[in-house]
C-alpha cells in the first residue's frame, strides 16, 4: 500500500465530484482520514448513512480542522464565501484546492482570504455525469480523464507536485495550464456546448407544433444527448456562465458566425460546403475517440433494453459517463 499524498483530506460540498473522490481514495488503498460537510442537512444525513466520509460535520470549520488538503466542491459563486469561512480554521502548511469549471474568477474570489502559509492550487477534473448528490459518486469517475491544474505564481513546486500525485493516484491524467487559457479552452469544450444544449431543449419546449409527448417519445440521438447535458445542475451552470463571461461570449460569437455560414449553405443549396464542413468536424470526433476520451461503441455505448434494468456494479456510474465541466 503506497503512502497517501495527504493524511487528512476534507471536502466542502458532497456532490458527484466529492463523493467520487472519496470512493477513489479508498479504492487507491490510501490510509487517510476523510472528513466532509455540505450546506444541506439532508445531504449530510445521506453522506452519514452511506458512510461516505470517516466523519461528516455540520460546519465547514469543523470539517477542515487539521486537514492537509481541503477541496472546495461548491458552485463557483460560493467559493469566496466558503474560503472566508474556513480561513481561520486551516492548518498551517495546508493546501486548498477546488474542482470548479472556471479558474480565473475562483482565483480572484479565494486568494484574498488565503492565510499566510496556506497554499491555494486551483484544479478542475474534466469528468462528470448529469447526476448529483452524495449517492451519485463512483470510484472510477476520474480514470483516464484529465485534471487541469492552474497553479498560482509563487506556489512551491513541491506542493504542486504533491497535488499532482493525489490526482494521478485516483486515476486522472494531469496537465498544467494558465487560468485564462483554461477558461477559454473550457468555453469551447464545455461551457458553450452546455449553453447550446440548454437552448435547443428550450426551443423544443417553445415549439407548440411539436407536442411534449412527441419530443419525449421520438427523441433521436442528437436531441436525447442535448437533454442529458441540459439535465446538469442549474446552480453550477448559472455560476459558470456568470463567472466566465468573456471567454463564453467570445466562443458564442464564433459559433454564431459558423451557424450563419451553414444557414447560407443550406439556403443556397451549397452541398460542397456542408460536406466539407461535416467531414472536418467528424475528424474531431475521431480524434476524441483515439485519445481515449470516449467510445466508438454502437449507440455511444449505451446499455441496451435487455440489460437496462440490471443493477450497476459498485464502481459503475449510474448512467453513461460524460465529460463534464
Amino acid at each position: 500500500m503506497s503512502r497517501p499524498p495527504y493524511d487528512h483530506v476534507a471536502f466542502i460540498g458532497l456532490g458527484l465530484i466529492a463523493s467520487s473522490m472519496c470512493h477513489a481514495i479508498r479504492a487507491a488503498g490510501w490510509d487517510c482520514t476523510i472528513t466532509g460537510t455540505a450546506r444541506s442537512a439532508e445531504t449530510r444525513d445521506i453522506a452519514r448513512e452511506i458512510g461516505l466520509c470517516d466523519r461528516v460535520t455540520d460546519s465547514a470549520a469543523e470539517a477542515v480542522e487539521g486537514a492537509d488538503l481541503v477541496v472546495l466542491c461548491v458552485p463557483v459563486g460560493a467559493m469566496g464565501g466558503v474560503m472566508e469561512e474556513i480561513a481561520p480554521h486551516l492548518k498551517p502548511g495546508a493546501t486548498v484546492s477546488d474542482v470548479g469549471s472556471v479558474k480565473g474568477a475562483v482565483i480572484e474570489a479565494v486568494t484574498p482570504h488565503l492565510p499566510d502559509g496556506v497554499w491555494f492550487i486551483p484544479a478542475h477534473p474534466l469528468a462528470g455525469t448529469e447526476h448529483s448528490g452524495p449517492r451519485s459518486g463512483f470510484a472510477t469517475l476520474f480514470q483516464n480523464r484529465w485534471c487541469l491544474m492552474t497553479p498560482i505564481e509563487g506556489t512551491p513546486e513541491a506542493e504542486v507536485a504533491r497535488l499532482d500525485r493525489f490526482w494521478t493516484g485516483i486515476g486522472a491524467n494531469v496537465d498544467m495550464m494558465d487560468a485564462d487559457h483554461h477558461d477559454l479552452v473550457l468555453a469551447v469544450t464545455s461551457h458553450a456546448p452546455h449553453l447550446i444544449a440548454y437552448t435547443m431543449v428550450g426551443v423544443a419546449d417553445d415549439l407548440r407544433r411539436v407536442t411534449a409527448s412527441e419530443v419525449i417519445n421520438y427523441s433521436a440521438a442528437g436531441f436525447r444527448d442535448f437533454t442529458r447535458i441540459a439535465a446538469s445542475d442549474p446552480t453550477m451552470w448559472r455560476d459558470v456562465f456568470l463567472n466566465n463571461k468573456a471567454a463564453t461570449l467570445e466562443i458564442l460569437g464564433r459559433f454564431t458566425e459558423e451557424l450563419f455560414a451553414l444557414q447560407r449553405a443550406i439556403r443556397t443549396g451549397d452541398g460542397d460546403h456542408l460536406f466539407d464542413y461535416f467531414t472536418r468536424t467528424r475528424d474531431i470526433r475521431r480524434g476524441i475517440i483515439d485519445a481515449g476520451q470516449d467510445t466508438d461503441a454502437p449507440d455511444f455505448g449505451r446499455v441496451g433494453p435487455d440489460t437496462s434494468k440490471a443493477a450497476p456494479a459498485a464502481d459503475t456510474p449510474p448512467a453513461k459517463r460524460s465529460q463534464g465541466g
